[in-house]
Parts: C-alpha cells; structure tokens; sequence
C-alpha cells in the first residue's frame, strides 16, 4: 500500500543516496526482511515501508552528520500504517508485524519519567510503553532496530501483542488531535555492529526530524569533568545555607574538593492551595510533602533569604548539627507510615479512623515542635523594592550573598547548580501569584502508562494537578527564573519532573506541541541564562522528549534516582535496587548516549554498597557526584575517583554493555555478569559487574527482588569485549598484537591477545573487577615488552595517563595524579626521572613495574615521568 501522505511535500532539499532498489530491507508478502531473512512476519496490508532515500529532506545537522547518514541511507527506512476506513483518532494502535523465537533488547518506560532495560525472544514478550527494540539476527551477522518516532502531532511507542506482533501506538495527547494514518510513525535500520547501528539509526532520525541534535554537534558543561556534591540525599527538603556550607567545609577539609555543588530540591519559594499565598509552606522534610505545592515565586525561600553576606566566615559562624536532618527525617517517615496507615484502614472500609488520626496528628505536632518557631528571625525584602536600604539587604543577602561567600571561600567552587521542575515546581505556578497566565489543569495519564509501576509522585500529581503556565508564555516562564538565578550567581539549573507535561497537553494542542513550546523555551533561556550547557536533564526518559527537547542540553539522566533503601521496605536490606540502578544507566546509554552526555547519577560514599557504585562512576564518562549527609563520608573512597584538586580521570567515550549482554538479563537469570567497555587515551576498560537480585516483574508491574540470584557468579572477559572501532582514537589501539591486563581489585597484572582464552572471574553479589586493557610496545635494544597502566590506587587508574611517547628506548609520560604509577615491563628500566629528577622504582619478577608519585599543588597534579631501557 502506497502511503497515504506524499512525504516529498514538507521538504524542499533532497539529501542525495544510493538508489533506492539498493535498501537492504523489504517488505512484501506480509514479511520484512534483510538479505532474505525474516524479521518480521504476518505484517498487516495497511502497514507499509519507505526506505530513508526516498524522504527528500531539509536539515541543519552538521555536515559529518550528513554525510554519515547519506552513506547508510540504504540500510533503514520508515514503517507507517494507514486506517483510512476508520474514524480519525487521538490514539491509533496497530500491528507492524510478528516475530517468535529471535532475541530481542529493549528499553521500555517503567516510570512516567524512568526507563530500564527488557529483554525476550517474542514481539508478545515486549513491555508497555516501550523506546526501542533491537533484534538478532545471527543467521546474517546483523541486528535490526524498530525505534517508534514522532509524526506530525503524534508521539509513538511499541508494546505487546498477542501470538508475537508487535504493536504501535501512535497519541496526540488530546481529543482535538486527531488522525487515521502515518507515513513515518517508526524508524527501522540494520547493521553488522550492534553500537554502530544505534549511532546511525538516531543520526538518521536527527536528520529526518531536525528536532534535536546529537551528542556530537553540542558541547557539554564542564562538571562532566569533575567531582560534586548533591544535597538531595543529605538534607531531602530541610537544605538550608547553614548545612551546605557545613557540607562543603566537610569535603574540602577532607581533601576533595567538590568543584560543583547541586542544591536540590528545597529551596523555591513554594506553597500549597489553601494556605497563605504570600507565605513559604513550613515543615516540609520527605520528597512527597511537596509534590502539590506550588511555585509563588521566582526567588529563594525564607530560609535562603534569611542568610547574610559574611555570617560563615566571620568568627561567630553558625554551626551545625549533622543529627539534626536525620532527626527530621526520622520524624517525617514516621508521619509517611502513619498516613499510610489511615489511607489503609479508609480502603479496608473501617468506620472508626479516629485512632488513625489521632496518631497522625499527634506525630505532625511532633516534627513541627523539632523544626521550631521563626516568626522572629529576620526575612531579607524580595527584589523590586527601591528602597536605597533595602536593595543594600538584597545585594547582602540571600542566595546571592550565599553563593559569593561560597566561591570567595571555596576557591575550587566553579558551579552551583539549582533544582526546579519543568513546570516550574512540582505543582506548577500558583496561578495569580506571578505576572504569567498559569491555571490548574487536572491530569489525565495516557492509557500506555497503565502499564508502568505505581508511582507515589504521579499520585501526588494527579491528587493535586499542575498549575500550568499557558505555553505561549513558556519562553518567559524560563527567562524569569534562570536571569534571577544567573544574576546572583548560580551557573546551573537541573530541571526534573520533564514529563507531566503529557498529563495536561489536552488543552493545548497535544502533547507535540506542548512540548515544543516548553522545550522552546528552555532552550532558549539555556543559551541566554546558561552559556548553552549549563542544565541537566532528570526524569525525562522519554522519547518526547529525547526527540523534541534536546537541540541545546546536552547531558542527562540515565538511571533512576539513586535509592539507599527501598521507601516501601527492603526485601534484602539496602542491596536489592543498587544493581537496578547499574543496569538503567548501562542500556539507556545506547540510545540517550547517542544524543546526552549519560550521567549516572549520584551515590553516598558511606552506603554499604558505596564500593560497588563507585567502581561503575568511575568508568562510566560522566561526571562523578555523591549526596553524602554532612558528616557522613568515606574520603578513602572518594579518592579513588576524585583528584584533590575535585577533577576526575574520566574515560573518553560513553560506558556501555558489550555485546554478549545485550541479549542477557544480568539482574535475575543467575548467570549474566553486567560486562560495560570503554576507553581511556591509551587502552581500554572493561568493568564487571555482579548486578543479580532484582528486576522488573511484568505481572506485578514493578521491580521486586530475587534473592535466589544473588550469589557469587562466573564471567569471562576477552580483550575482544572492548568495542575498539567506535572512535578514532581507539582503532589503532584494536589492532594490537598484544595487551596488557590488569585486574584493579585483584592487583594482578599479565599478557592477553586476541587468541587467548578469555579471562575467567568470580565475582560476589554486590562486587565488581575493572580491567584494564593496555597495546603492549616493543622498545629499547632489548625489545623490552612494555605497557603503562596507570594509577593503582584509583579505580580508573588508566585515565590518570594524559601523554604517552615512545622514542628509542625512552618512554616518556604525563600522568595526573599522586600514588603508585605501575606498568607491565618485561625488563627493568635503566633508569626513572620523575620531573626531571631521578626517582626510585621497583620492578617485580611478575613483570610490575612502578614508582611513587606525589600531587603537587602548582603543578596541577602532573607528574613528568621518563623511563630510560
């Protein structure tokens, strides 16, 4: 069936390709094929396929971008489906055909704002509201992706059909919206690299859509660089200047400077309905107590307005109990269970909640009584007031004050980021309160989300509504608050809560167009406000907004939040989610990694699985950052990731699964290792990971434990994991006849090559081994056989080397970094300098190599290291 539109009418330029007889995928008779392969059978008459070629197309992509999709053009295509027979309809579902008894990876929305790994050999085996969905296909050597996109006014989604069909979901998000038929509703491509075939499929998309850019056109904040400090996790909603300053303090004295802090959630001025419209909301602790509260104001909450310039340096400086927050939080999960509890009984039809209330009441007064009373402390004037003394107080005072005692003090301090809400705050913009047009729009949650896990904010939302800002308004809404913020110094925003915006798209033209008017308008700010980058992305997994949202952010979420325990009790004490959280970042780094920067998110570095995410940030190529309490800090750790001067040795790409997972469950078949690659400059890691004991159960629709599956498990790791050919810099280091391996936890260092056996690991529940593979090099006149590895006692120790020459028989390095510098050598070097002045080595009899290098300040950290054979 021809498609029901003619694509060639909406874009004016061609982008030439090979002919389009040359596409390597078909269909006809009902089958998709590559190279005779079916991939797909039993496909409906009213579905059709379009090779890419045959889209004339107009983009802004950058030529190398261009150039690439141009030359694989004939390797994918666009899937549509016409119901022309049927009414016209803001959601259309469809079949795009069947397959049975072929692998398939998947990333799938778990949450409204989470997405997560999902794996199975069937079309009826694929979960709701899923991105993407790679199949393989080892008949030919290939894989083949189904990627649901954005037409028109339509988003698009897969889900499960019966007998093996995999089912399309096309939605406008409003009643308005409708349609009977798609052109280009799913983008399908092919390829022999699994890693590859991603890259050009979003390269294709990004040409096709000319919605959003890729990773490779943006440039990324520099805390991806660097270590930082979230306050979510230490203080929840009860941050206040005094405790981050305290926090701050902490680290510095302990000899790892954050270089970025993230005052989290908890310092907006924000209320709630039915309270005082001029006054901040009091006692708010745990995370849901907020969720419908209201933005009333662009700048700080009393308790940020309340600081004063000087008041923490000065020798009567404020101290601080680090108790004090525990304290609150205790109190505050006391009154959750409490509340709980009564919401329980009401269920249960008890006709006396009196006790219930009782006990509510009785511990409410208990956390009021602990926060205390602070009519009598002074609030500084909000801005606007011309008042010669009052505008003294704004410039001495509040968030301005406090982020310029901050860097004054902290000298290594380059960003402070703040958080808000896509809409403003959880609940929006409290209409009447600011001079936008905002109103409380009810939420009404897509029939594709029934399918997800039950979620205490999408409740609390929905109980509550958004105060939405009429989107027109959208590119004032974000000028508003960001030019506040940039002008008393923050350099950063972290925007969550990205997609209750298909909640209330009915109104106003669907959730298409919402979101383009959002987006629009927090790009815009991004670039005035933020030099182009400084934002995170968070709670926005989705492919509204992955297609929509991101010509301009350039990094983002890729895991859910780190939990330390499970808010609803742990089956297996804090262990079971901590896997989870791995697995989230590892998989949604296929597709997001091909348009963000993946940032894996946060940890505590006193948690009892601390060790265990450490070692994944540390490989990952992203930013490293923890929420530690104020007091609560395992600094031996943070050092294995964390220079002293708060920078880290991050890897060059972007870690993810390799190949012989991909089509694994590493959570609960009691057999996967989690296995993530990636590269330094001179050699490449492989990561292992023992993620079993948990997972997402389709029936009860959330991820519950499997303690059968957490025990100790085998893997084998070859050099061959590593994916040498994704970037320019590391295909040479492919193509070595040797390497070096060295095992970081296990301190054992030897030989491999491409024909050896693959190194065999145990690996305990909750633990993980780094390799690192390193080209060995022949040099000197004794064809000595030589590799650096790097910094032991740093879990990325191969990031640490930042030059490395050959000449003669000289090896000559730059390395950041104070600790044991070691290198396989097959024979004891001559001679060592370390910045030009001889140094003491020790070489070993299983070939290590080493010598102590020390941090210098006002070096920077590098050492100059030269061996001599």
């Amino acid at each position: 069936m021809a498609p029901p539109n003619d694509p060639t009418s909406n874009f004016p330029h061609s982008l030439p390709s090979k002919n389009i007889s040359d596409c390597l995928i078909t269909v006809s008779s009902g089958k998709l094929t590559v190279k005779g392969v079916v991939i797909l059978s039993d496909i409906p008459k009213n579905v059709f396929f379009t090779p890419f070629s045959k889209f004339p197309i107009s983009s802004d992509a950058s030529p190398a971008v261009v150039k690439r999709v141009e030359s694989r053009a004939h390797m994918g295509g666009f899937l549509g489906f016409d119901k022309a027979e049927e009414p016209l309809s803001d959601r259309l579902t469809n079949s795009l055909g069947k397959f049975i008894g072929r692998e398939f990876v998947s990333i799938f929305r778990f949450k409204t704002w989470w997405s997560t790994m999902w794996v199975g050999t069937t079309g009826s085996d694929i979960q709701m509201e899923t991105q993407w969905v790679m199949l393989n296909v080892p008949e030919i050597g290939m894989y083949a992706v189904i990627v649901p996109v954005i037409e028109g006014s339509f988003r698009s989604a897969l889900s499960p059909g019966a007998d093996g069909h995999v089912m399309i979901c096309a939605e406008s998000g409003s009643s308005r919206i409708r349609a009977s038929s798609f052109g280009s509703i799913a983008y399908v491509h092919v390829g022999e690299n699994p890693y590859t075939l991603m890259k050009e499929a979003y390269s294709a998309i990004r040409v096709h859509l000319n919605t959003f850019r890729l990773l490779e056109e943006k440039t990324v904040p520099s805390l991806v660089n660097k270590f930082g400090w979230c306050t979510w996790d230490a203080f929840y909603l009860t941050v206040d200047p005094i405790g981050i300053w305290h926090g701050v303090k902490e680290f510095s004295d302990g000899g790892v400077s954050p270089r970025f802090i993230i005052i989290d959630d908890g310092w907006q001025s924000i209320n709630i309905d039915g309270q005082d419209p001029d006054a901040d909301a009091k006692n708010l602790v745990l995370g849901g107590t907020q969720m419908t509260a209201r933005l009333y104001r662009f700048e700080e909450c009393e308790k940020f307005r309340r600081y004063k310039g000087g008041s923490m340096t000065g020798p009567n400086a404020p101290t601080f109990d680090p108790k004090r927050p525990k304290m609150l939080i205790a109190k505050a999960i006391e009154v959750e269970h409490a509340e709980k509890e009564f919401d329980k009984a009401a269920l249960s039809g008890a006709t006396d909640l009196s006790s219930y209330q009782m006990k509510v009441t009785k511990l409410r007064k208990e956390l009021d009584a602990m926060f205390g009373k602070d009519d009598d402390k002074e609030v500084v004037p909000v801005l606007g007031c011309n008042d010669c003394s009052c505008k003294r107080a704004v410039e001495n005072s509040g968030m301005k004050a406090f982020a310029r005692d901050l860097r004054g003090t902290f000298k290594g301090l380059d960003d402070i980021y703040v958080w808000h809400a896509l809409c403003g705050a959880w609940g929006g913009v409290r209409p009447g309160s600011t001079h936008l047009d905002s109103k409380v729009i009810p939420c009404k949650l897509s029939p594709g989300l029934d399918g997800t896990m039950s979620d205490l904010a999408v409740v609390k939302i929905i109980e509550g509504g958004i105060g939405l800002v009429d989107p027109s308004q959208a590119d004032d809404l974000y000028d508003s608050m960001h030019s506040y913020l940039a002008g008393v110094g923050i350099t950063g925003v972290k925007v969550d809560v990205i997609h209750d915006l298909e909640y209330v798209s009915e109104e106003y033209g669907g959730r298409v167009e919402i979101a383009k008017a959002y987006y629009g308008g927090l790009t815009k700010s991004l670039s005035k406000n933020f030099k182009g980058t400084g934002l995170i992305s968070s709670m926005q997994q989705c492919n509204d907004f992955f297609l929509l949202g991101t010509r301009q952010i350039s990094i983002g979420r890729v895991g859910d939040d780190f939990w330390f325990q499970d808010p609803n009790g742990d089956p297996m004490g804090v262990y079971w989610l901590q896997g989870v959280h791995m697995i989230h970042c590892a998989y949604n780094s296929m597709w997001m990694g091909q348009i963000i920067q993946p940032d894996w998110d946060m940890f505590q570095s006193d948690h009892l699985c601390a060790k265990f995410h450490a070692g994944s940030r540390a490989i990952c190529g992203g930013p490293v950052y923890v929420s530690d309490s104020v007091g609560g800090h395992d600094f031996e750790l943070i050092k294995k990731l964390v220079y002293p001067d708060g920078t880290i040795p991050r890897c060059q790409h972007f870690a993810l699964p390799t190949r012989d997972c991909l089509f694994k469950n590493p959570l609960f078949d009691s057999k996967t290792i989690l296995k993530i690659w990636n590269f330094n400059m001179f050699g490449g890691v492989i990561g292992a990971f023992n993620c079993q004991g948990a997972g997402w159960d389709p029936e009860e629709r959330r991820i519950r434990g499997h303690s059968e599956c957490y025990k100790p498990t085998s893997v084998s790791v070859h050099v061959t994991d590593i994916e040498w050919d994704q970037t320019p810099d590391s295909v040479t280091m492919g193509t070595a006849a040797e390497y070096a391996v060295y095992l970081n936890q296990a301190e054992q260092i030897f030989l491999t090559d491409i024909k050896s056996d693959p190194i065999q690991i145990t690996i305990e529940p909750s633990s993980f081994e780094i390799l690192t593979f390193v080209p060995v090099t022949t040099i000197g006149p004794a064809a000595t056989r030589f590799a650096p590895i790097g910094l032991t006692n740093m879990f990325n120790g191969g990031g640490a080397i930042q030059e490395l020459v050959y000449g003669g028989a000289a090896v000559k390095m730059r390395v950041k970094g104070g600790g044991k510098l070691l290198a396989y050598s097959s024979a004891p070097p001559m001679s060592c300098s370390v910045n030009g002045a001889d140094a003491i080595f020790s070489w070993s009899s299983d070939r290590k190599l080493t010598v102590d290098l020390t941090w210098v300040e006002d070096d920077g950290g590098i050492s100059n290291v030269a061996y001599h054979f």
